[in-house]
C-alpha cells in the first residue's frame, strides 16, 4: 500500500498547494502560515524532518477550509462566550439512549 497525495474534495479545498492555502486564509492568519511555512521550509533541508511541511500543509489546508465556512468566526465568537444554545445537536437516528 501507498500513500497516495490527498485530491481537494470542494471548491474551498486547495490541496496541499501552499499558494491556494495562502490565497484561502483570511488575511488575519496569513502571516502566521507563511512563517510556519518558511521554518518547515527550513527545516526540510535535513531530510529526517521533510515530512513536517507535509504536516503543517495539511494542518492549514484543514483551517483554511473552516476560516472559508459562512458563519465560522461567529460559531467562534459563540464558543469563547459560552452560548451552548447557538450549537446544534445531533444525535443519529434510532441512538436515543444509547450513549
Amino acid at each position: 500500500m501507498t500513500a497516495e497525495p490527498m485530491e481537494p474534495v470542494g471548491t474551498l479545498d486547495p490541496g496541499d498547494d501552499p499558494a491556494a492555502i495562502f490565497e484561502l486564509l483570511p488575511a488575519s492568519h496569513r502571516a502566521q502560515f507563511r512563517a510556519e511555512y518558511d521554518q518547515a521550509l527550513d527545516a526540510a533541508h535535513d531530510l529526517a524532518r521533510f515530512k513536517q511541511v507535509r504536516t503543517l500543509l495539511r494542518r492549514w489546508r484543514l483551517r483554511a477550509i473552516a476560516y472559508a465556512r459562512p458563519g465560522y468566526e461567529e460559531a467562534v465568537q459563540d464558543a469563547v462566550q459560552g452560548r451552548a444554545d447557538a450549537f446544534v445537536r445531533y444525535s443519529p437516528p434510532d441512538w436515543e439512549g444509547r450513549v
